[in-house]
């Protein structure tokens, strides 16, 4: 009894233990959450036929925006030669995964009928925007399979015990410029077409616009360069498992702060021509974002902390080269990322218009996850944090101290090990 109680207080009471716990926890209500949906049907949650999308989308389109680190990087590094910066496109792609995996487990909750899930790829429809995204998620999806085995195949155990199949998956490492060129034209075209849904409904006059797929297309780039940024400086901090090149991260901070002048100067003249007429929904939706109830999320969650704090903090020297406050500023365009993703989402759905003849009316609605809704969505969350911790600890997800010609190396190294 006393060996076992010995056990428990070693490997649960540590922080390791303690976080896998807490996650644990969040993964099984989510677990009787997800099971509760597909029994009873989307009844049980709070989403209407006016209001059809709402927490879970907003987590699916954040996630595969901080998700866009992987395709962005990857061209930069194995299409246009910046191999020094390949680290961090490693872990950039593992998030990629994630990101792409956390995605489609929000559809899979979403679309009511999950069980016909596979009906998009064997049915097309080539006039709809959403089949469109649905192909381009599945195959890319399938392309950041291949770019994640050869961080799998540094898996220890899996080196020793299937040394054969880990080989084999480390060899997928000489395909990576191809599968980066795959990668760049599949996401490109689903984050672009990701706003264009958005973009081409005429029913919905905030969302009616041609800029909404450049919008989602610099988001996601924003969003995911700064997250894998973020989570590889954060990682480095709580574990001795991740190491960073702090010269790498800054250099590619200072871009992004750039990069960040451009966003600003897109949204100002988004927000600007939004007043320069009336029109029906389309006004009182952008007062309703600008002046009603999401006005302090635009204000402060997407332009202020969201935009300009971080764009300066990155663009100033003595802030970008502190550790914390560049820190803070990349999770800050995260958030922002995240909290642009939910307003375009929400404010199209909360200003209803009347197509009745003669005038138009416009009318008010509102809308709050139900509890089924918010256990699902952190159990979502809760696994791809999960997931980035197993990667840091076990799969070197986080090591900024190799090359690829050094990962080589060392991968030759541990194969004639394991054949001695």
């Amino acid at each position: 009894m006393k060996t076992i109680f010995k056990t428990i207080r070693e490997n649960i009471f540590t922080p390791w233990g303690l976080w896998l716990s807490f996650l644990g926890v969040l993964l099984a209500t989510a677990l009787v959450a997800g099971l509760s949906v597909f029994w009873f049907g989307l009844s049980i949650t709070n989403l209407t036929d006016i209001v059809p999308w709402g927490l879970w989308i907003t987590i699916d389109l954040s996630s595969i925006a901080v998700a866009a680190g992987a395709f962005s990087l990857c061209a930069i590094v194995y299409l246009f030669g910046f191999k020094r910066y390949e680290p961090i496109a490693r872990t950039a792609t593992f998030i990629g995964f994630t990101g792409y995996s956390m995605a489609m487990m929000a559809l899979l909750l979403d679309i009511g009928r999950p069980d016909r899930f596979w009906k998009s790829f064997v049915y097309w429809n080539t006039h709809s925007l959403l089949w469109e995204v649905t192909m381009c998620v599945g195959l890319y999806f399938t392309v950041l399979v291949f770019e994640v085995m050869p961080i799998v195949a540094s898996f220890e155990w899996l080196r020793k015990k299937f040394p054969r199949i880990a080989e084999k998956m480390e060899h997928m490492h000489h395909y990576a410029p191809v599968l980066a060129i795959l990668g760049l034209g599949l996401s490109s075209l689903h984050q672009s077409s990701l706003g264009a849904v958005y973009g081409v409904i005429k029913a919905r006059p905030i969302w009616y616009k041609p800029e909404m797929s450049v919008m989602f297309m610099f988001t996601a780039i924003l969003g995911g360069v700064a997250l894998t940024l973020f989570a590889s400086m954060l990682a480095a901090r709580l574990t001795p498992k991740a190491k960073v090149n702090d010269i790498l991260v800054e250099r590619v901070s200072q871009v992004l702060g750039y990069m960040m002048i451009a966003y600003l100067y897109w949204r100002f003249w988004d927000w600007l021509a939004q007043t320069y007429t009336y029109e029906p929904g389309r006004t009182e939706a952008f007062k309703l974002l600008t002046s009603g109830t999401l006005s302090f999320n635009f204000w402060f969650g997407e332009m202020l902390f969201g935009a300009l704090i971080p764009t300066i903090i990155l663009l100033y020297k003595p802030t970008r080269l502190s550790p914390f406050w560049r820190m803070l500023g990349l999770a800050m365009i995260v958030g922002g990322v995240v909290a642009f993703r939910f307003d375009t989402n929400i404010v199209g759905f909360l200003t209803v218009i009347s197509y009745l003849p003669g005038e138009a009316m416009i009318s008010y609605t509102s809308y709050s996850p139900s509890l089924v809704e918010w256990a699902a969505g952190l159990g979502i969350i809760a696994f791809g944090l999960l997931a980035f911790s197993i990667g840091v600890k076990y799969l070197r997800v986080v090591d900024h101290r190799l090359t690829s010609e050094e990962y080589e190396t060392v991968h030759v190294m541990a194969d004639d090990a394991i054949k001695a």
